[in-house]
């Protein structure tokens, strides 16, 4: 898609008002796409085992997560649990994912945010690792997560200032790497966030791949600030 043709279908959509949270879409439909998503970033490699974590926002200001220690392809929609904003279980029987604070600060941070997920991915797990961010050196790159995917300090494992970390790298950004740990994505939905983590993966691959080769080089600024721009557009105007 070209510079274009994305500016042209930010100027088509229709201005919106911030997110009421009440509104989000069907309940049943939102924790199917969470299951759904959740099978799919397992099936691609993202995760091993029960490692990640997916949520969704639904209805009343509560969030759908997937629960702590669960095969993914044994979760159904009722094994899902959902808690309000503060992290207070609301229903389910199970124990949301330990990492339900650091989804719950993007939620807050972020009204026009309706996804978050959680992976472990190979290559950007390395870029996490050596503490160095993965440059947009492809153009998708910008357009989809918003430029560099940034390093977050190093915070541990389901603490508040892991959130703190993460709202700080993704203010215009759709993902960010957890220093020694992972990635976290965020989008208009849990296809989207699902996205996002791909395109992160596949490019942290490519980085490596040519760095292996001699070298890598970042897409021309201008076209990474251009870009960038249409990026945060979509994400203003779109994703409500």
């Amino acid at each position: 898609m070209t510079t274009a043709e994305l500016s042209d279908q930010a100027d088509h959509a229709s201005p919106t008002e911030p997110p009421n949270r009440n509104d989000a879409p069907n309940r049943e439909a939102i924790l199917a796409e969470v299951i759904q998503v959740s099978r799919l970033f397992y099936d691609k490699g993202l995760v091993e085992g029960t490692a990640g974590n997916v949520s969704a926002l639904v209805a009343n200001n509560r969030v759908a997560i997937t629960p702590s220690s669960m095969p993914y392809h044994e979760m159904e929609p009722q094994d899902l649990v959902c808690v309000n904003l503060e992290g207070e279980v609301a229903s389910g029987e199970r124990n949301p994912s330990a990492e339900t604070a650091m989804h719950l600060a993007c939620y807050k941070s972020f009204p026009e945010v309706r996804a978050v997920i959680h992976s472990h991915p190979l290559y950007a797990s390395m870029f996490a690792v050596a503490r160095q961010p993965i440059p947009a050196a492809i153009e998708e790159v910008t357009i989809y997560i918003g430029g560099n995917i940034e390093v977050c300090d190093y915070a541990m494992t389901g603490t508040p200032e892991l959130g703190q970390a993460v709202v700080a790298k993704l203010q215009d950004r759709s993902a960010a790497l957890l220093a020694n740990h992972g990635l976290i994505c965020v989008g208009k939905n849990p296809q989207d966030a699902l996205h996002a983590s791909l395109v992160v993966e596949r490019t942290a691959q490519i980085v490596w791949g040519a760095r292996v080769l001699g070298n890598s080089y970042s897409v021309p600024e201008k076209v990474n600030h251009d870009f960038g721009e249409i990026y945060r557009l979509i994400r203003k105007e779109m994703w409500n």
